[in-house]
């Protein structure tokens, strides 16, 4: 079922409204799923296609649309919900929506790996939990945030 989701992504609503942010990521993200049996029968090749797939039959739509500006199309792994997520906006890719830091990657293998691999989405082996430290001890350490890894591919008629 992955691979039809992420291919149905293409054709779904479509919003490039470059004065209202909010509106496009709520419009353009998407968060994709599959059961631990059906992330075992996956191949990273087979979702990599498929993304990119969508990722070119959405610069067709814009192109078609007459959009004249830039437009990317990006994919994560949101580890947390155990979901791939994807969207599209009428920004940079160095400037996407991420409140938090994120990393841009040209390969889009990575990301999936770590969503086909994943446990578990909310679920942590017992193996995987170490101390808790204190707070004052967490205030010296401060945390140590891994920043998101992205993919982006241009999907505008502008070159970014």
């Amino acid at each position: 079922m992955l691979l039809t989701w992420i291919a149905e992504v293409a054709d779904e609503p479509l919003v490039l409204e470059r004065a209202d942010r909010r509106v496009e990521w709520v419009t353009n993200t998407w968060s994709l799923s599959a059961e631990a049996e059906d992330r075992r029968s996956l191949s990273v090749s087979a979702v990599l296609t498929a993304f990119e797939r969508t990722a070119s039959a959405i610069r067709v739509r814009i192109r078609e649309l007459g959009f004249p500006g830039v437009a990317t199309f990006y994919v994560w792994h949101d580890e947390q919900a155990g979901q791939l997520r994807c969207s599209t906006g009428s920004v940079p890719a160095d400037a996407l929506p991420f409140g938090d830091a994120y990393v841009l990657s040209d390969d889009l293998g990575p990301v999936i790996e770590g969503f086909l691999v994943g446990g578990e989405p909310g679920v942590t082996a017992w193996s995987g939990l170490e101390g808790v430290p204190n707070a004052s001890e967490q205030a010296v350490a401060g945390p140590d945030l891994v920043p998101l890894r992205v993919w982006a591919t241009s999907v505008g008629a502008a070159a970014h």
